[in-house]
């Protein structure tokens, strides 16, 4: 029998809620836009699940975009930059996802300048550093809600009032929070006012891949054009089938996130890995029960085994864990860690651990003992 120990990469779905979204493709199969009885039928689905979404994250359901998942609700805000007559700069945190990261630097070809909002040692984005890094022609400014690599929770409540309150007098810059490791784990309000957008991925709460959210405080003049579906904001014939099935897990996360148990979960594999001589969590300040974290992702580094290779041998013996971000699992470089003046050996023997609803602490037990006996034989 295996163990998942990578469910920031992608969770295992739910095989209800995949099942209900089967259901619902064969009889809700009118196309949502069509005059029809049979699209009228698809568009009040799609409506019941926007709807369902909206309750589970207290806003409206008109601020609710269904898109294909969380890369594309973060790069929507950003392409609709491009409408602008004149350019000026983006502001991106320097532990941001890849989906925000490159296609900030992809701007650049359109004529944008990016910023680089700095990070702490320990992996957090400050509203000082935030407000220091814009300029007076920044428009858009980045901060993810929880980083997928070290599980630092970001303080966007706090960074989007700092930003209102050090744009006064000015038009404030759109603030996107990337919520992707957020949504369905940790106390998450995008209501929030300062917060302007923010990307949720479906397949991180046990939902369908290729379904995600994008919430829009206020409509955007979007880049990309077509048949004027979602508002306009999305184009494209809606997924109602996935729609419906990430509207049921959106609403079985946030409605019970047994945040108790991952916080036991993660404390106990903190204390007994740091037991282990070889080991270190990064960043080495964070203990146990450290609330500044979530319970749900960490990372270590050791000393004996390259990261991808401790993955592989790992992998062979049913133990699933990762180096960090499945998106930037190819490259040598590990840009949040740097961006946290991890040294280089450290980086590249780095790896994350990131729990779920299902994992139990045998789970977490085997995969101790299996570490240290990898670990014994180099």
């Amino acid at each position: 029998m295996s163990i998942y120990l990578d469910w920031a990469a992608t969770s295992p779905p739910d095989p209800a809620l995949l099942a209900e979204g089967v259901e619902i493709a064969c009889t809700g199969y009118g196309n949502p836009s069509s005059e029809h009885g049979a699209g009228k039928k698809g568009a009040a689905l799609l409506a019941q699940a926007r709807e369902r979404c909206a309750r589970a994250l207290a806003v409206k359901s008109d601020t609710l975009i269904f898109t294909s998942g969380g890369t594309e609700s973060d790069y929507l805000p950003m392409l609709a930059l491009n409408q602008r007559p004149v350019r000026g700069s983006i502001a991106v945190s320097a532990i941001e996802h890849p989906a925000v990261f490159e296609q900030a630097k992809m701007m650049e070809n359109t004529g944008w300048e990016m910023l680089v909002i700095p990070a702490t040692e320990e992996g957090f984005i400050t509203p000082e550093a935030v407000i220091a890094t814009i300029r007076r022609d920044t428009a858009f400014v980045a901060v993810m809600a929880v980083n997928n690599e070290t599980g630092a929770i970001q303080n966007v409540t706090e960074i989007a009032s700092e930003l209102i309150h050090g744009c006064a007098g000015r038009k404030k810059p759109h603030f996107h929070v990337d919520a992707v490791q957020a949504a369905g784990k940790t106390d998450l309000v995008l209501s929030t006012e300062g917060i302007d957008s923010a990307a949720i991925s479906g397949h991180k709460i046990q939902g369908p891949r290729g379904t995600g959210l994008l919430y829009l405080s206020k409509r955007i003049e979007p880049y990309i054009r077509g048949g004027g579906q979602e508002a306009g904001q999305r184009p494209g014939t809606e997924n109602l089938a996935g729609a419906w099935a990430l509207s049921k897990a959106l609403e079985k996360s946030m409605g019970d996130m047994n945040a108790e148990k991952a916080a036991a979960l993660m404390a106990h594999l903190i204390s007994s890995l740091a037991l282990m001589k070889e080991i270190a969590i990064i960043p080495s300040t964070r203990t146990p029960s450290d609330i500044r974290f979530s319970p749900w992702i960490v990372q270590f580094t050791n000393t004996k085994l390259p990261g991808e290779v401790l993955v592989r041998i790992l992998s062979g013996k049913d133990i699933y864990i990762s180096m960090g971000s499945a998106c930037s699992s190819r490259k040598k470089t590990r840009p949040v860690l740097e961006a946290m003046n991890v040294s280089g050996d450290k980086q590249q023997n780095a790896f994350r651990i990131s729990i779920g609803r299902t994992t139990t602490k045998e789970d977490i037990d085997v995969f101790i003992s299996a570490l240290a006996s990898v670990l014994s034989d180099f």
